[in-house]
This record gives structure tokens, C-alpha cells and sequence, in this order.
């Protein structure tokens, strides 16, 4: 009947979430989103202290900008922490990716066996069907998250699901995004941009597909200091490479929208550091 389409907000309001944060694992990164509390009827902004509880949130930028690091740091932390996570991997065999997953645990300090005990793969990349028939996958994440209480989910990459049938992206997409709001997990989905023209927005490859439907998106970017202009702006070296981050819009909290230089330790650890606008008037320089 369409009657029962039909809410009310004050029924609905009963099925509200709390709104906190989740710690990313990326030191610097779960300040910068934000909620609004108001304090004597004035606004004040308090740090979140991670991403938004139960949000889904798209992670891209061009190849190697750091966006698999910042993935696997969630999902150590979140298993490190004590809660289930399961990692999908749709480019990368699962063998490789526990790999990266336990170097990315060391360098962090965690407890490897308590990251071992909570922390799950699914290995899309090694099966045709999953990375083909988006059902099949999403019905083996279900038993998943029923089996072992799991609480956030990685894909890495969301993209190498519709590999040569961008058509059909978006809806892939929204029906991932579904899946993971029915199933009330906190999840990062990690897509790959095709294009390095406006590195800065979340357009490309990923982007259609993925920012229009997620709740929010950081976006990646790496730029080669290649020109006497591009040494005197950024006070770097010809052939460094600057980083840079920029979370591209939350529906779900307030966020800082300034650009934010990135750094990727010898450890293989995601850094964010002091706006962009610091970093070249020096204040942001250690």
C-alpha cells in the first residue's frame, strides 16, 4: 500500500543513529571531521575523533596516492581495537593483502594477534564470479558480517567492480551503498581515478559512480615538482613529490575542507599534515 511508504519524522527519529567518530588509524585525519554542538545557544564545532559512525565513504585519487594505505589503517585499527572487520580485496590476492595488512600493524603498534582474531578477508580478486556478479559478492559479505559480528567493511577497489562496463557504475554502486546502510556498517569503499585531469575533485573513473551516491569522499593527489615555479611555490626540489588530501564533502558530519598535505612514512603509513596554505608560508614546516 502507499500509505505505508509513508513517515513521519518523529517515528523515524526513534532509528536515529548517534553521531561520533571511528578512528581512521591515519594520524591527523579523525580531527578533521566535525559535529556541531551548541553551548549556551551559540554553535560550537567538537572533533568528531574519526570518520562518522555507519558512514560509507569513498576513498580516491590517481594510482599511488596512498589510497590502499589508508584503507588497510582502518581496518587494522578497527581489528585492533577489538571490533570484526572484514576487508574485501577485488585487485590484489588475499595472501598479499594479509601481507600489507600486518606490515601496516606493526608500524602502527597493534596487537598482531588481536588484529589476526578480528580481521577477515574476502578474496574478489581471485574469484571471476564476485567481481562479476555483485549479488554473489554481497551475498558472501552477509554471511560475513553474520557469522562474526562485524562491524566495518574495506573494498578495495569498488572501480574493479564494473571493469569495463562503467555503464553500469552508479547502480553497482547504489546497491553496495544499500547493502552496507541495511547492514549498518561503517565502510570505505577505495576507487581508482582513470584520469589525472582535476586531481583534486572526485570526478573520473570513480567518481559518477561512486561520490554521487556515498555519503562522502576524500580525495587523493600527488604532484611531481617538475618546474623552477613549482620549487619556489612548494620550497621542494625538482623531482620531490608533494601529497595532498581534501575530504570533497560529508553529508553526515561537518568536515574541514582546506587541503591538507599528505605524507607516506618509511614505515608505509598515511601522515596528514598542516593545510596546503601553512605548508607553503612555512608555518605548516617542522
Amino acid at each position: 500500500m502507499a500509505e505505508q511508504k509513508v513517515y513521519s519524522v518523529e517515528e523515524v527519529s526513534r532509528y536515529v543513529p548517534k553521531l561520533f567518530g571511528i578512528p581512521t588509524g591515519v594520524e591527523g585525519l579523525d580531527n578533521l571531521f566535525y559535529k556541531v554542538e551548541y553551548v549556551d545557544g551559540k554553535p560550537v564545532k567538537k572533533p568528531l575523533g574519526g570518520y562518522p559512525y555507519l558512514a560509507v565513504l569513498n576513498i580516491t585519487g590517481v594510482a599511488d596516492t596512498g589510497k590502499s594505505l589508508m584503507a588497510e589503517q582502518f581496518a587494522v585499527r578497527q581489528a585492533g581495537d577489538g571490533y570484526p572487520t572484514i576487508f574485501v580485496t577485488v585487485e590484489t590476492p588475499k595472501e598479499f593483502v594479509v601481507q600489507g595488512l600486518l606490515q601496516r600493524a606493526t608500524a602502527m603498534g597493534l596487537d598482531l594477534e588481536k588484529v589476526k582474531k578480528n580481521l577477515f578477508v574476502i578474496d574478489a580478486a581471485s574469484d571471476h564470479r564476485m567481481r562479476e556478479e555483485v549479488d554473489y559478492l554481497l551475498d558472501t559479505l552477509a554471511y560475513g558480517i553474520r557469522e562474526y559480528g562485524v562491524k566495518s567493511v574495506v573494498i578495495d577497489s569498488v572501480t574493479g567492480l564494473f571493469e569495463a562496463k562503467e555503464v553500469l557504475a552508479r547502480s553497482i554502486v547504489r546497491k553496495v551503498y544499500n547493502f552496507l546502510k541495511k547492514w549498518r556498517q561503517t565502510a570505505l569503499l577505495v576507487s581508482q581515478k582513470r584520469s589525472a585531469s582535476e586531481e583534486m575533485s572526485a570526478e573520473a573513473a570513480g567518481g559518477y559512480g561512486v561520490a554521487h551516491i556515498v555519503d562522502g569522499t576524500i580525495v587523493l593527489y600527488k604532484k611531481l615538482i617538475m618546474t623552477k615555479y613549482d620549487v619556489s611555490t612548494f620550497n621542494m626540489p625538482i623531482g620531490s613529490v608533494i601529497r595532498l588530501l581534501r575530504i570533497d564533502g560529508c553529508r553526515m558530519a561537518g568536515h574541514d575542507s582546506s587541503t591538507h598535505v599528505m605524507e607516506i612514512t618509511e614505515e608505509g603509513l598515511v601522515r596528514i599534515g598542516p593545510t596546503l596554505e601553512e605548508w607553503i608560508s612555512g608555518r605548516g614546516r617542522q
